[in-house]
C-alpha cells in the first residue's frame, strides 16, 4: 500500500505538507511523553495526593504509639499571711516532669490504622490510574495532531485537484467547449473546498494546542505512523480473556476496591466507640523549693495507673456516626459494582474497536485504488464527453475523502489499543515505545 503522500503525487496533485518550515525540529510520541512526565498538572497533584494519603498510615500509627511529654516550671512565690500562726514567706519554686501515655486496649485506634492502610494502597492506586491516564492523553493528543494534519494534507490536495478543474473549466467554456453552469459547478466546489481547508487548518492549530498543553511543547512537525505498522489483532487473545484481565487489574476496579475496605474499616472503628479502652499512664516529677522559711525543700514523684474507661453516651453523636459510616460502605459498594461494570464494557467495546478499525483499514485500503480508478475514469470520460464536471468534482471529492479516512482509521486502531490496555489495567510506557519504532519523520 503506497502512502498517502505517494497516492496524492501518483493522481498529479501538488503536495502541501502541514505548516512549518522544513528544518523543523521533529518530535516523536515518546519524547513528548517525557516531556509530559515534568510539565503536567493533573499528574502532579495526583502525585503529591498520592504522597499526603500515604501519611494518612503515620498519622493513624500514631494513635497506637506512647505519647512523651516533658513539663518544666519555675517562679516565685509570695505568700503573705493575713491571719494565722505561719508567717508570710516568699521562695522560689521550680519542678519539672515527664509523662507518658500508651493505649493498651482501643480498636477505634486499631480500625483507623486499617482503614488508613487501605486509604494508603488505594491512593498509591489512583497514583497510577494517573500516570495511566497520561500515557493515553498524550497518545491521542499526539494522533490528534497528525490526524489534523492528515485533513489538512488532504483538504489541500484537493482544493489544488478542484483549482485546476475550475481553471480548466473555465478555458473550456471560454472557446465554447462546455455551458457556463459547467463553470459555476467548478466555482462552488472550489469555493467549498477552501472552506474546508481553513477549517482543518483551524483544527490543526486546536490540537496542536491541546498537545502542548499536556507536553509543555509546541510541536509543529511529528514524526507520523509507518505503514509498516501492524494493523492486526493479536491471535492469542480473545475478548474474554480481556475482560477477565479488567475484572483483576483494572485500575478503577482496584481503586473503588480499596476504598470500600477502607470505609469498611472506618465503620468498624465508628461502631467500636461504645467500647471500653484501657491505657497505661506513667509520671515523674521533681520539684524544688528555694528560700522556703521551714527550709529548703526538693521532691521527686512517680506514679503508674491503668486507666479504664468506657463510653455510655455521647449525646447520640456515635450512633449517628456509626450510621453515616454505614451508608458510606453502602455508596462504596455501588460504586465499586459500577466500576467492575463500566471496565466491562469499555474492554468489550474497544475489543469491538479494534475488530471493526481492523477490518475498516483493509477496507479503505482497497477503497483508495476503487476510488483513485474511478478518478481516473472520470476524467478521462470527461474529456471525451461522456462525464460531466459534476461527476469529476464529486470523483475528486471521494478519493481524497479515502485517504483521509484511511489515515484516521489507522490512528484510531493505535489508540484502541492502547484503550483498551488501560481498560485492563495494563497500559505502561513500553507500550509507547512500541509504537514509537513505527513512526517516522515527515522530513526525513
Amino acid at each position: 500500500m503506497k502512502t498517502l503522500g505517494k497516492l496524492i503525487l501518483s493522481a498529479g496533485v501538488v503536495f502541501f505538507a502541514s505548516h512549518g518550515p522544513v528544518h523543523a525540529e521533529s518530535y516523536d510520541l515518546v519524547t513528548l511523553y517525557k516531556s509530559a512526565i515534568d510539565y503536567d498538572a493533573d499528574t502532579a497533584a495526583a502525585k503529591a495526593a498520592y504522597f499526603a494519603d500515604q501519611e494518612g498510615e503515620g498519622i493513624a500509627l500514631a494513635g497506637l504509639l506512647p505519647n512523651i511529654n516533658a513539663s518544666a516550671q519555675g517562679g516565685r512565690i509570695d505568700d503573705e499571711v493575713k491571719k494565722g500562726a505561719l508567717p508570710s514567706d516568699s521562695y522560689k519554686s521550680s519542678q519539672y516532669g515527664l509523662t507518658l501515655s500508651q493505649p493498651l486496649f482501643s480498636m477505634p485506634e486499631w480500625y483507623a490504622l486499617s482503614s488508613a492502610e487501605f486509604n494508603s494502597a488505594r491512593a498509591e492506586a489512583a497514583y497510577l490510574s494517573a500516570q495511566q491516564s497520561l500515557i493515553l492523553n498524550v497518545a491521542e493528543a499526539y494522533f490528534n495532531v497528525l490526524r489534523a494534519q492528515e485533513d489538512v494534507t488532504a483538504s489541500r490536495a484537493l482544493e489544488t485537484a478542484v483549482k485546476r478543474q475550475y481553471e480548466q473549466a473555465r478555458e473550456q467554456f471560454e472557446v465554447g467547449l462546455i455551458a457556463i453552469t459547467d463553470v459555476h459547478e467548478a466555482k462552488a466546489s472550489f469555493d467549498s473546498s477552501q472552506t474546508t481547508r481553513i477549517r482543518a487548518e483551524g483544527a490543526l492549530t486546536i490540537a496542536t494546542e491541546s498537545l502542548s498543553r499536556i507536553t509543555g511543547e509546541y510541536a509543529t512537525e511529528l514524526d507520523t505512523l509507518s505503514e509498516d505498522y501492524p494493523i492486526k489483532i493479536d491471535p492469542t487473545t480473545n475478548i474474554q480473556s480481556w475482560v477477565n484481565a479488567s475484572r483483576e487489574s483494572n485500575l478503577d476496579i482496584i481503586i473503588a476496591q480499596f476504598s470500600q475496605k477502607a470505609l469498611e474499616a472506618d465503620y468498624k472503628g465508628r461502631r467500636a466507640g461504645h467500647y471500653p479502652t484501657l491505657t497505661l499512664t506513667a509520671g515523674y516529677e521533681d520539684s524544688e523549693l528555694e528560700n522556703y522559711k521551714p527550709g529548703d525543700r526538693e521532691t521527686e514523684q512517680t506514679n503508674v495507673f491503668l486507666n479504664f474507661n468506657l463510653p455510655i453516651y455521647s449525646g447520640g453523636g456515635t450512633q449517628a456516626s456509626t450510621r453515616q459510616a454505614r451508608y458510606r460502605v453502602e455508596q462504596a459498594k455501588h460504586n465499586l459494582t459500577s466500576a467492575q461494570r463500566a471496565a466491562e464494557i469499555a474492554t468489550r467495546s474497544e475489543y469491538i474497536n479494534i475488530r471493526t478499525n481492523v477490518q475498516t483499514v483493509e477496507s479503505l485500503q482497497q477503497n483508495i485504488v476503487s476510488r483513485q480508478s474511478a478518478l481516473e475514469a472520470t476524467r478521462e470520460g470527461y474529456n471525451v464527453g461522456t462525464r460531466n464536471i459534476v461527476e469529476v468534482l464529486d470523483a475528486e471529492r471521494n478519493y481524497f475523502t479515502a485517504l483521509r479516512d484511511y489515515a484516521s482509521a489507522r490512528f484510531d486502531f493505535v489508540i484502541s489499543t492502547l484503550k483498551i490496555k488501560q481498560a485492563a489495567g495494563l497500559l505502561h510506557e513500553r507500550d509507547l515505545t512500541e509504537i514509537n519504532e513505527f513512526l517516522v519523520g515527515r522530513m526525513k
